[in-house]
């Protein structure tokens, strides 16, 4: 299960990204700060908030040794922070001055990318605080970027719908023209590489996680083409937002992803089948970041509602009781999977009222509804004893299966499948 365990509310305006490290979780806002917060209880740090932005604070990011905090403005500087003290270490500017959307560590914490609305990337070598190279992208803005597992390329999308694939001495090896209609507005690699997959030289291939525009999450996975350059194909796109997908990140072991969108949603996938695990939906207004904990089954979720919502994943017992309902979501995800391709056109009556997504196992609660037994039965166990329909009192937490609604649900199903209209492809 996934839990809400603290919404915090100090941003005074949208919520632009969050990042963790070890010990910290850091957030930035369009009211120009960033806010910096213990993992072991959320409370804020006391030099939080971080002031030094003139303009909106649009991305922000730690290095993996934990001694730097990247952020990035509309002033077209990125700055540099001590997360453990609050200091300025250095002001990187633009070298064409033109507003950062995006800044990014590299694995080994020696650089950081920035790129910025006029299509400029810049690199820059962290200890020496100096820039190292530029380059720029054909057209549009540079709003994602990304380093390989690897770090010998990084990745940038931009909101022509391309991602570039750059090596570190900012030579474009790859150019994805059509990667995303109407704009690319993330990508993001697994930190594991593809287990026994590999490319003809022997070299390890990496998932990479790219959203857009175009409602669309996109998997690929890039591979070394020889010694002159790498391939990246495109692996599989799924289509369970109903609108603009903002942010995505995977956790620390590369099997789930997030990904938040202008439907105010969060989607929990499992990253090697495809399948949506949850969807969540305490936001009210649009989810524009999402982050995994490094060493927390935490998820932290950043909206332009100004809150930042902090989620538990996982039941907290024993790794023996985790592994057996792991053992059960993998039972389902093959249904779930199917259900994927035939999200268009589903008739109300077949949604669960709590989950929004065709239900598998119906059952009617004492309001009269029908609903999804694990949504009613973790509404029950974990809400007050009312209706999610009507907000009023149940009359008693008894469910029974609603057999008829199931059997009209799986003719559906199969007539929809018999019509061969899939709305995305499988992962596998």
């Amino acid at each position: 299960m996934v839990t809400l365990v603290q919404t915090l509310m100090d941003h005074t305006d949208d919520v632009n990204c969050c990042a963790f490290s070890s010990t910290y979780l850091a957030s930035c806002s369009l009211d120009k700060t960033i806010r910096l917060y213990l993992l072991k209880d959320f409370s804020e740090l006391p030099f939080s908030p971080l002031k030094g932005h003139s303009y909106g604070v649009h991305s922000c990011c730690f290095s993996s040794c934990g001694k730097f905090l990247a952020s990035s403005s509309t002033d077209g500087m990125t700055i540099l922070w001590n997360p453990q003290s609050g200091e300025k270490l250095a002001t990187l500017k633009q070298p064409s001055e033109s507003p950062v959307r995006v800044c990014k560590f590299s694995h080994d914490s020696n650089y950081l990318i920035s790129g910025a609305a006029d299509g400029t990337v810049a690199l820059w070598n962290v200890r020496l605080k100096k820039l190292r190279r530029t380059g720029a992208v054909e057209d549009g803005s540079v709003i994602a970027c990304d380093f390989s597992p690897d770090g010998n390329y990084f990745v940038t999308g931009s909101t022509s719908g391309e991602l570039t694939v750059w090596d570190c001495q900012m030579k474009c090896r790859l150019n994805v023209k059509t990667a995303h209609d109407l704009g690319v507005t993330c990508c993001e690699f697994s930190p594991q590489p593809i287990s026994g997959d590999m490319d003809n030289s022997g070299s390890q291939c990496f998932l990479m996680a790219s959203c857009g525009q175009d409602n669309k999450i996109n998997f690929w996975v890039m591979s070394q083409e020889g010694a002159a350059g790498c391939e990246l194909r495109m692996r599989c796109s799924l289509n369970r937002h109903t609108a603009p997908v903002l942010a995505c990140c995977f956790s620390p072991d590369g099997q789930i992803l997030v990904s938040g969108s202008v439907d105010k949603s969060i989607i929990i996938w499992n990253s090697s089948s495809g399948a949506p695990l949850y969807r969540l939906t305490q936001h009210e207004r649009y989810v524009t970041a999402c982050a995994f904990a490094r060493n927390a089954p935490l998820i932290a979720t950043g909206s332009m509602d100004k809150t930042v919502n902090i989620w538990k994943f996982g039941s907290g017992n024993s790794s023996g009781s985790l592994g057996l309902r792991n053992k059960v979501l993998r039972k389902i995800e093959e249904l779930k999977a199917k259900l994927e391709s035939i999200c268009i056109g589903v008739p109300d009556e077949f949604l669960c009222p709590i989950s929004r997504e065709i239900m598998t196992d119906p059952v009617i609660a004492s309001d009269g509804y029908s609903y999804e037994r694990e949504a009613i039965e973790s509404w029950i166990n974990t809400k007050k004893r009312t209706s999610p329909m009507t907000n009023k009192p149940l009359e008693s937490s008894l469910i029974t299966p609603n057999r008829t609604l199931k059997m009209a649900i799986d003719r559906w199903i199969e007539a929809q499948q018999v019509l061969q209209m899939p709305a995305n492809q499988d992962c596998n």
